[in-house]
């Protein structure tokens, strides 16, 4: 099944290339490939029931997703953007402590710390709203990122702190919606709408979103390439161990 995710990434990553809707940064292959039309993707959001009443979003740090961090910022709203590959938990940024006209730039990888601040899980706050990119998605919910499975690994850690289930929306372009099938993983979060540059998909996913961490299934190079995997079963075995 492996192979079978490979294969549509690979298409999907040729297509972009061959059709030319990619951009910076490039080669598209290995990614979450930036899209043009990756604005009119985020203005769509904005327009949406659930953006418009989140308070707290957590984006993606891929590039497709800037214009959706700054309009984050811009409206008022709390950002929460994953350091690569968690090794940091999560960056908190307030949109008071960003000037009017430096959204864009707080929203970078490169200057969102003189921003927002790393903060520990235990600070974390309630999310409202989740927004990831892909590789390939389904009109029917399931998602293919680029196979390392940080995004469905982040929604099951929130859940795993407490955070009650979210909506997760993907903005991609619609050359990344295919009809290939493929069995999805447990762990796969699925999205309940798509966002293009041209339109807004509900997807109505019959597929369940993780309700937390799987522990049996992390590997020891796992917790060693997240140490923050360490941190949250050390939460958890709190929280739940009896007062003493």
């Amino acid at each position: 099944m492996t192979d079978r995710k490979s294969k549509i990434r690979k298409q999907v990553w040729d297509r972009m290339t061959r059709e030319k809707v990619g951009r910076f940064p490039f080669p598209l292959t290995g990614r979450i490939p930036n899209f043009k039309g990756a604005e009119r993707a985020a203005n769509r959001v904005t327009q949406m029931d659930v953006y418009q009443q989140a308070r707290t979003v957590k984006v993606n740090p891929d590039s497709p997703q800037l214009p959706l961090r700054a309009q984050v910022l811009k409206d008022g709203k709390t950002l929460l953007v994953p350091t690569p590959r968690l090794r940091a938990g999560f960056i908190r940024v307030h949109p008071e402590s960003v000037p009017p006209g430096e959204e864009r730039k707080a929203a970078s990888l490169s200057h969102i710390l003189r921003y927002g601040k790393e903060i520990p899980l235990t600070e974390l706050p309630p999310i409202d709203l989740i927004v990831i990119g892909a590789v390939a998605i389904h009109p029917d919910g399931r998602r293919l990122g680029k196979g390392e499975g940080y995004a469905d690994r982040e929604y099951a850690i929130l859940r795993e702190l407490g955070n009650p289930e979210v909506p997760v929306i993907s903005t991609v372009h619609s050359m990344q919606i295919v009809d290939e099938e493929w069995e999805p993983d447990p762990f796969d979060l699925p999205v309940d709408w798509i966002v293009t540059e041209g339109e807004t998909l509900a997807t109505n996913t019959s597929y369940p979103k993780p309700s937390g961490i799987d522990w049996h299934l992390v590997t020891q190079e796992e917790r060693e390439a997240m140490p923050v995997l360490s941190e949250i079963e050390a939460i958890v075995q709190k929280r739940n161990s009896p007062p003493q």
